[in-house]
């Protein structure tokens, strides 16, 4: 070896943000004029730079370059002890090629971002907002979340209630807000609350959203009700007090009759028709959906066992009355390339035969093509989570991402939220209702020819992590390979259930 090396000092700590410099003195000891080149080497190597980067040096002569560490302020800067070093390589001898080692001890830091997707809820009974929390920090973060308001007018329900996140990492917490007062009518109210990020040795970090409770008698049924009680009120005043005198009358047409003689009523009248009970009605009477309305569906789907299962909300069935989301069903397969259209003699919004024919075909050809099992979990001609996810991605054709960054402008943003709520999704209250309401009416405006763009917000990514931890693939927060596929495979959060609906209004009702 033919040089001699000191690192002074040999350790050092440094805050992320922040630099450190370390000296590394050298001397030549070899009998040759040699030129000494240095390369950091390690985890750390890309945050360390030496100057100058080369040195020449005489036989016995010592030179002293600098080590400067700059670790960013970021979830990569990784806290604790880094053993780093340092490779001085010569030019004359590459044989004697030595490092130098040393450590340097990155500081923590602690960074956290909590954010509620949506921030507004609506509902009568409860509402499901979702806290998104991210470590931007460079050690593990645990925390608890609990909810609060101002005059505890609310219950909360937090799942989980503590969380775990690895730097760089983000995790999502499901809260459920009750209150505590159902309003019956008037008025819809709107209840500030907030959800609480909880750290030990940290102040609490706050977030704060807002619950619109609604009646469950809507505003416009209490205005008709009362107008039609003031009416009745008015009726029956007028009535009493000016009630005709008609006794008298009576009497002097009686007496100007004469002998005219009135007709007696028969003594035994027949007594009334009993009802006739569910068994006595024939098949057209009893409405259980065998005749009349869902004998399309039944022609369409040739005796599948899943078409005759009790109806639902979810899936929607044939039987089930018109609706915006099978008219959207029609309108898509319609458009498609594929060979799976209706005929263009369907009834808009019904699962008649003709577009239970054609989603049977969709789900058949998305199974084959994508390994899916569309039929399997919504059933035969039914329109499920899984079906409607594969209906939608049918509008992104072979692409297989999808790039939208917040703040960009686009066609797709209703197309990606829909997709977002039907998959994230296994339950739907008024408030998903009227989002999916209106996501799904700019569909099918697009398909008929109208775009209407909207500008990506700063939820969106969160919205599409949601989705990935809900099927289990790597969370990223793009619509990258992995993703489009899942979504063209109609992969939904609990893919087994067929979905619950509390919303009062489902299913919305088709457009012109």
């Amino acid at each position: 070896m033919s040089i001699w090396t000191s690192l002074e000092p040999a350790s050092t700590t440094v805050d992320p943000g922040s630099s450190s410099t370390v000296r590394l003195r050298l001397r030549n000891t070899g009998d040759v004029v040699d030129e000494y080149r240095f390369v950091p080497v390690g985890d750390i190597a890309p945050y360390a730079t030496v100057e100058p980067a080369t040195v020449r040096l005489y036989p016995g002569s010592t030179e002293t370059v600098e080590l400067t560490f700059s670790p960013p302020r970021t979830p990569d800067s990784s806290a604790g002890p880094n053993p780093y070093g340092v490779q001085i390589i010569p030019t004359e001898r590459s044989e004697a090629t030595t490092v130098v080692e040393g450590n340097l001890t990155i500081t923590p830091f602690t960074e956290v971002r909590a954010e509620l997707v949506p921030h507004t809820v609506k509902g009568r009974f409860r509402g499901r907002p979702r806290l998104a929390v991210d470590n931007l920090g460079n050690t593990r973060l645990t925390a608890s979340v609990v909810g609060g308001d101002n005059g505890d007018e609310l219950s909360y329900e937090i799942t989980p209630a503590s969380v775990q996140i690895e730097p760089g990492r983000a995790a999502f917490v499901d809260a459920t807000l009750k209150p505590r007062q159902i309003t019956w009518a008037g008025q819809k109210q709107r209840r500030p609350y907030e959800l609480t990020l909880r750290r030990s040795g940290s102040d609490p970090l706050k977030v704060e959203g807002t619950y619109v409770q609604r009646s469950v008698l809507p505003y416009w049924m209490m205005t008709t009700l009362s107008l039609m009680l003031a009416l009745t009120v008015a009726g029956l005043v007028l009535w009493f007090s000016h009630q005709p005198q008609v006794r008298s009358l009576a009497q002097e047409k009686i007496q100007e009759a004469g002998a005219t003689a009135l007709p007696d009523e028969p003594e035994d009248l027949p007594a009334p028709e009993p009802a006739k009970t569910a068994e006595e009605k024939p098949a057209d009477e009893t409405g259980d959906g065998s005749g009349g309305g869902s004998g399309g569906g039944g022609g369409a789907g040739g005796g599948d066992s899943e078409e005759k299962a009790p109806s639902g909300p979810l899936p929607i069935r044939p039987g089930n009355e018109p609706n915006l989301l099978v008219q959207f069903a029609q309108v898509r397969l319609s458009t498609d390339r594929g060979d799976c259209k209706p005929g263009p003699d369907y009834t808009v919004g019904v699962l008649d035969s003709t577009t239970v024919a054609a989603l049977k075909c969709f789900q058949r050809a998305n199974d084959e093509r994508t390994g899916s099992t569309l039929a399997k979990t919504d059933g035969p001609g039914n329109l499920g989570r899984s079906t409607m996810t594969a209906l939608l991605m049918e509008h992104f054709g072979g692409r297989s991402s999808v790039s939208l960054k917040p703040g960009e402008s686009s066609p797709e943003v209703p197309w990606v939220w829909n997709i977002i709520i039907w998959t994230t999704n296994s339950q739907y209250d008024q408030g998903d209702l009227e989002t999916i309401t209106k996501y799904t009416a700019l569909n099918l405006e697009y398909l008929k020819g109208k775009q209407s763009k909207q500008t990506a917000g700063p939820s969106l990514p969160k919205g599409v992590e949601l989705y990935q931890q809900a099927v289990g693939i790597p969370q990223t927060g793009q619509i990258d390979e992995a993703t489009t596929s899942a979504l063209k495979a109609g992969k939904v959060k609990n893919q087994d259930k067929p979905g619950t609906v509390t919303a009062e209004t489902w299913p919305p009702a088709p457009v012109e």
